[in-house]
């Protein structure tokens, strides 16, 4: 009956991946994810890169700030292609080409993120062509701005 009760447990969990969930759980922590690099120049850089990368799982926190398993991975990541010699920009991106322009908190001007940057602007236009407009229509109709006639 035992036997029984375990292959059917082990049908359900395979397809659900409850195996792999718990195996990751149980993975090490990439080398460089808690380490600092030995050379302060090399860390400073990689820890200025890691101020401006959002945690994918915490999504409030740089990956600097997270705990998060995958942000440690992230970090290492980062450090170890500055040890091989990637300038930051390309290893953001790396990071953008791979997880998507959200992992940026500088994100670039491009056919995906551009009203992003657009629409403030708009905004801010159309909000002074409605207050020149309206103290336009005061003055003309012989209202001082300050709500006293003329």
């Amino acid at each position: 009956m035992m036997r029984f009760a375990l292959a059917i447990l082990a049908l359900i969990a395979g397809p659900l991946g409850v195996g792999q969930a718990l195996a990751q759980q149980a993975m090490p922590p990439a080398p460089y994810a808690y380490v600092q690099l030995e050379n302060p120049v090399l860390e400073a850089e990689a820890s200025a890169l890691m101020e401006t990368l959002r945690c994918l799982k915490c999504q409030s926190q740089s990956i600097n700030d997270s705990d998060a398993p995958m942000a440690g991975d992230m970090r290492h990541q980062v450090r170890s292609r500055i040890l091989a010699g990637e300038s930051p920009d390309q290893i953001r991106s790396w990071l953008v080409q791979r997880y998507g322009d959200y992992v940026s908190y500088e994100p670039e001007v491009s056919a995906t993120t551009w009203p992003l940057f657009a629409i403030p602007l708009l905004l801010l236009a159309i909000v002074g062509l409605v207050l020149l407009r309206r103290l336009g229509k005061r003055r003309s109709d012989g209202i001082d701005v300050g709500g006293e006639a003329v």
